[in-house]
């Protein structure tokens, strides 16, 4: 009966360390089909079209042109951002590349995709991929590890012709992310996400005021987010592992003790004997 009352106990454990993981398995950022899918584009940094991820962008332009959109991933997540460029019906050989950057502007090297490909003569479009390395929630100051916050993408040509200065051109862009989990878990974290304005997030309000008063623009917060918040990775898939490793191991305890403690107390032994 103890043996049975503690089986019972081990898998009663089980089942609750694995109901959150079952409940948290959705990625933190949702896609947002609801929401009007943006149809232009920025030039630079500053200007950087908003995006969600899963939510797809148009824009159009002249080949030449800078193009920029932005976006947010939070930690744990692994983002790929896939463009697709449409060309002009008549065009010389043309060379187009994607970067990302993070918050910092610094530019993100892709773990794999076609970050730059080169269209054919007269091809009708050109297809390309960058995906990034697993966002931590933390990293050495001197590390160039992609951190939470908002990421710039440029697209752009490299070397483009003269003769195709200016041909106007179609571009669409999409950013997916896949949860990692605890395999990309760290033991830290980062005090605020790295978006535009986050260094004016915290500021007196006194000062503020006065520069309020002298007109002095300031800088103003992304207002793309994960769906539940920054930081909202706090939930790994290790603490269903340490709750399963413990529940096996106070099992195990239990099993070895019950082979172990023998029928009960010895009997008497007579005496003389």
């Amino acid at each position: 009966m103890r043996i049975t009352h503690a089986l019972s106990v081990a898998a009663l454990a089980l089942g609750l360390a694995a109901a959150p993981a079952a409940a948290d398995s959705t990625p933190s950022a949702s896609p947002t089909g609801d929401a009007a899918a943006p149809t232009k584009a920025g030039t630079s940094f500053r200007t950087a079209t908003e995006i969600a991820q899963e939510q797809p962008a148009t824009a159009d332009g002249s080949a030449g042109d800078y193009l920029y959109w932005s976006f947010p991933a939070d930690a744990g997540l692994r983002p790929t951002v896939r463009a697709t460029v449409k060309l002009p019906e008549a065009h010389a050989a043309e060379t187009w590349q994607v970067d990302v950057y993070d918050g910092l502007r610094r530019r993100q090297a892709c773990q794999y995709g076609a970050q730059t490909r080169t269209a054919a003569q007269d091809a009708s479009s050109v297809e390309l991929s960058c995906t990034l390395r697993t966002v931590r929630a933390w990293s050495e100051p001197w590390a160039y590890d992609p951190l939470p916050g908002t990421y710039y993408v440029r697209l752009t040509a490299v070397g483009l012709p003269t003769s195709d200065r200016g041909l106007p051109i179609g571009a669409e862009l999409r950013v997916d992310a896949r949860e990692i989990g605890g395999a990309a878990a760290v033991d830290g974290s980062l005090a605020k996400p790295l978006v535009p304005g986050v260094a004016l997030a915290g500021r007196d309000p006194q000062e503020e005021s006065e520069e309020s008063e002298e007109d002095t623009p300031s800088a103003v917060l992304s207002a793309v987010e994960p769906e539940d918040g920054w930081a909202s990775g706090w939930w790994s898939d290790r603490w269903v592992w340490t709750a399963v490793g413990g529940a096996l191991a106070a099992l195990a305890g239990v099993g070895g003790y019950a082979l172990t403690r023998g029928s009960g107390r010895p009997g008497r032994v007579p005496p003389g004997a």
